[in-house]
């Protein structure tokens, strides 16, 4: 398989700035997040109504798995210093055009679970409403992270 062009120097200025560091590729290791993703996902639908806050994060931790195993897949996983924002980065990099707008949302989440979880005092409280409306685009971050697996080779 041929290496994967798009967003390269991208990734390359995460890896050189630590946000991201190289391991070993494993499929097996991104299939087992990828199970986990589905398994968070699943009970972010079964709280919503009675702990929206604890679904949201849930929900959350689900598209984060799915997104960090396309890395793992590749060789790639984000440091402590790059954190969840250098998963989103470098998945952008590499796959908007065309996936832009199924990737976005887990930025906007990414945004609102650190509200939920530092608490800001100016922050609403996570509904079920919101978490009834996330969970269908968690569920396409995941497809996304299922089809792009098989596709995208060792970085």
């Amino acid at each position: 398989m041929t290496r994967w062009k798009q967003g390269r120097a991208t990734v390359d200025a995460l890896i050189a700035d630590g946000a991201i560091e190289r391991v070993p590729a494993s499929l097996p290791a991104a299939e087992g997040e990828l199970t986990r993703s589905r398994t968070h996902l699943s009970s972010a639908r079964k709280l919503a109504a009675s702990d929206p806050e604890g679904a949201y994060t849930l929900a959350y931790d689900a598209a984060r798995r799915a997104l960090a195993a396309v890395l793992q897949n590749e060789g790639l996983r984000a440091t402590s210093r790059g954190g969840h924002r250098a998963v989103y980065e470098a998945l952008q990099a590499q796959l908007d055009p065309p996936l832009g707008s199924i990737l976005r949302p887990f930025n906007r989440m990414r945004a609102r679970r650190n509200e939920v979880e530092y608490r800001s005092s100016e922050a609403p409280e996570v509904t079920a409403e919101e978490v009834t409306m996330d969970l269908p685009k968690v569920h396409a971050l995941i497809d996304l992270a299922e089809k792009t697996i098989v596709n995208m080779p060792r970085y």
